[in-house]
């Protein structure tokens, strides 16, 4: 679905993704982690297209991607942010349906595709009513995976989506969210400092590390052959604080 060759980015001096190669298979899961400024975020949101490389090619389902291709590639690829990113104006609903409002779809179809999708999440229509203020974290959480699904894109990305959630929500919605990749067999990319999310999560698992890939494969791969002390390091302070 994605594939990045030699891609870098840099924020004035800083170097904040140095030349990557990533690729990412349709229907497969794969998990970024790493401390923070790694470069993990900004690898998912030049896959986004919310930022834009500094050298190197990116190219979607098998295309090159030239900057006027955006518009119609974002429509194709769901985000989640971390504690949703809801417009707190907005109900519930009109959060989810703005998109689908915005491209003129029938109000019959977008009522459809809302109870298809508050099936999939579990939510009710009155909670679909309220405001964000209105909400409790993790079904705000759910309000934006539905809004991320709604026009049904090939790609979904995920920056930290549980991190703000309590521990019990937090392992609620990680059962919903995989058994959701599971049965819509989307490509997934999730971005999250937890080795254990990782594992949960990822079919597939990178470990990035001052703006480099530093290893990938499965996190027994990490365990018993870790690529250099870094790793080593990161997994021993996940075991003692994670």
């Amino acid at each position: 679905m994605f594939e990045l060759k030699t891609i870098s980015k840099h924020f004035g001096d800083i170097a904040a993704l140095h030349p990557t190669d990533f690729k990412l298979g349709a229907g497969e899961c794969v998990a970024l982690i790493g401390p923070s400024g790694s470069g993990k975020s900004t690898l998912l949101r030049i896959l986004a297209g919310l930022v834009q490389g500094d050298s190197g090619t990116l190219r979607f389902a098998g295309q090159d991607i030239a900057q006027n291709d955006w518009p119609e590639i974002r429509r194709q690829i769901g985000y989640v942010i971390q504690d949703g990113g809801l417009f707190p104006h907005l109900t519930a609903r009109k959060n989810v349906t703005l998109m689908a409002r915005h491209l003129k779809w029938d109000a019959e179809r977008i009522e459809m595709r809302m109870r298809e999708l508050a099936t999939l999440v579990r939510l009710e229509d009155a909670q679909l009513n309220r405001f964000p203020n209105e909400l409790s974290g993790g079904q705000k959480q759910r309000v934006s995976i539905m809004r991320a699904l709604m026009l049904d894109p090939k790609v979904l990305l995920f920056d930290e989506p549980l991190s703000a959630l309590d521990p019990i929500t937090r392992y609620d919605l990680a059962l919903e969210l995989r058994e959701i990749f599971k049965t819509l067999k989307k490509s997934v990319v999730l971005v999250t400092h937890a080795l254990n999310e990782a594992r949960f999560f990822g079919d597939r698992v990178i470990l990035m590390g001052e703006g480099h890939i530093v290893q990938q494969g499965q996190i027994s791969d990490f365990e018993t052959a870790p690529a250099n002390d870094f790793v080593a390091r990161f997994l021993q302070s996940e075991k003692e604080l994670g």
